[in-house]
């Protein structure tokens, strides 16, 4: 039980560090407004960090590739641009964060760790 636990930890700690900063700083510009520019994005996010318009950027591009944000193409003068949209909600986000945690849990341990969420649920109520 206590490797189980042990392995937990180490799962939401794994968790934390999901994203980086400045990735859950952007998350927390796009989550309200849905669809933004790189530019957009980065004018909110300049006066609270020092940061180039390339790293934002970058990491919207990363976190497209992982699936968090979908991006549509738009031409404009100078060329093409992205609009980024979150693929889901803040709380749909922490949910499927969760469900990957719990998944990976169960894969390791089996039914010890459907156990424990038994007996820690059941506590709860």
């Amino acid at each position: 039980m206590a490797r189980f636990i042990l392995a937990m930890k180490s799962t939401v700690t794994a968790f934390d560090s999901m994203l980086s900063p400045l990735e859950q700083d952007i998350l927390h510009v796009i989550w309200p407004d849905r669809k933004m520019r790189v530019r957009a994005i980065y004018e909110q996010l300049k006066g609270k960090r020092k940061l180039a318009l390339s790293s934002v950027a970058v990491l919207l591009d990363r976190l497209h590739e992982r699936g968090i944000v979908s991006r549509q193409m738009e031409t404009g003068r100078g060329g093409i641009r992205y609009i980024y949209c979150p693929t889901s909600n803040r709380r749909g986000f922490e949910k499927s964060v969760v469900e990957t945690a719990v998944n990976k849990l169960i894969e390791k341990f089996g039914s010890t760790a459907v156990s424990y969420f038994n007996e820690r649920f059941a506590r709860k109520r």
